[in-house]
């Protein structure tokens, strides 16, 4: 199967904090997208792998997205080793997305720093026609996608481009709320975390709304690219019909 849009994550839902509105924005417009949890987030404070895996089940219907899959990498361990590359490279060899979406390369947490190393090896050397892979015992035909765009978790960049999820902010936050045991719930009795103190989801929101301002709209996400972005001029001067 084919993708449009393949987002990697460090732990089941990263991609939606960071990109979940653009997720929804892009699947409401027919665009396939996949999520590919790296790892099951067993490590987390809160919660169990099998909890936040029913959630992330929750949270792809939400979104409506067409394929969400777990590589089962350790949490705490996305090595950039040969073994762990060869995922990543089986999966975009399978799904052959146009954009591939990854964590930002600097960030407050090291297994998001240590996703974005893994998936940015992976987007070149899926294209090496040298490296054999299988999928079910099939062989795999190098592929490598257009373009590679990071999103922003905890640090803050320059973004290349903002997107507009104003009409999808809604479907964001009910995609995050499907991961109860991670974020702020008073009847939890587990310990409290970075991420689970209600301000953090405050920030999430804020966030958005800076973003947006940034471009005149209620909400935004930003994004990064290392390569230059063509932007069609004319295209600002259509109208629809």
């Amino acid at each position: 199967m084919n993708l449009d849009v393949l987002v990697f994550a460090a732990h089941p839902d990263d991609a939606e904090l960071a990109m979940g509105g653009t997720i929804a924005s892009l699947t409401k417009n027919n665009i396939k997208v996949g999520i590919i949890d790296i790892t099951k987030g067993e490590l987390g404070t809160r919660g169990t792998a099998e909890t936040r895996q029913r959630e992330a089940f929750n949270a792809a219907l939400v979104l409506k997205i067409t394929v969400r899959q777990n590589l089962g990498i350790p949490d705490g361990s996305i090595e950039n080793n040969k073994e762990n590359l060869m995922k990543v490279i089986c999966t975009i060899r399978k799904y052959k997305p146009r954009i591939v979406f990854a964590p930002y390369f600097n960030d407050r947490h090291p297994d998001h720093i240590d996703a974005s190393n893994l998936v940015k090896r992976a987007m070149f050397s899926t294209g090496l026609a040298k490296i054999k892979t299988f999928d079910k015992k099939i062989p795999q035909n190098h592929y490598r996608p257009e373009k590679l765009f990071y999103y922003m978790q905890t640090y803050t960049f320059e973004p290349s481009f903002v997107y507009d999820i104003s009409d999808t902010f809604d479907t964001k936050m009910k995609a995050i709320e499907c991961y109860s045991t991670q974020f702020h719930n008073p009847r939890s009795l587990e310990p409290e975390t970075f991420i689970s103190k209600p301000e953090f989801l405050r920030y999430i929101r804020s966030r958005a709304e800076f973003y947006g301002f940034a471009i005149g709209k209620n909400y935004a996400e930003p994004f990064f690219c290392e390569e230059k972005i063509e932007l069609d001029l004319a295209s600002l001067f259509k109208t629809d019909k």
